[in-house]
């Protein structure tokens, strides 16, 4: 059983900072990439920042430039910092990761979520 928790979450002034931690835990080989989500109310979930293996990353344009995804490889834990946030930056965000339970057994698993809200 792999589990996915996020923390770090919650109400902050626009110009603010968070940090978003995902750790994962349970019966883990390995891990390759790590994304955060996010889902605004009445929107789409969309993709915010993701880490592969080897530490290359991809942002959404919406975070290029003030979202940070890093990784904890021995500790099976991702992080996300938020910087300079707005007020549009506010959904519940996601923890997405591609866990595999064995060498040739990869599965997709989503962290339970954690709500940011920028005040104006």
């Amino acid at each position: 059983q792999v589990q996915l928790v996020e923390s770090g979450g919650g109400l902050v002034q626009a110009g603010g900072s968070l940090r978003l931690s995902c750790a994962a835990s349970g019966s883990i080989f390995s891990i390759n990439a790590i994304a955060w989500y996010r889902q605004a109310p009445g929107k789409q979930r969309e993709l915010v920042a993701a880490i592969f293996s080897g530490d290359s990353t991809n942002y959404a344009d919406s975070a290029k430039g003030r979202f940070n995804i890093s990784r904890n490889y021995a500790k099976n834990t991702a992080f996300l910092q938020m910087n300079s946030l707005k007020p549009e930056d506010t959904a519940v965000y996601y923890c997405n990761a591609g866990i595999y339970t064995a060498r040739n057994r990869r599965n997709d698993y989503w962290g339970q979520g954690t709500q940011v809200t920028v005040s104006s």
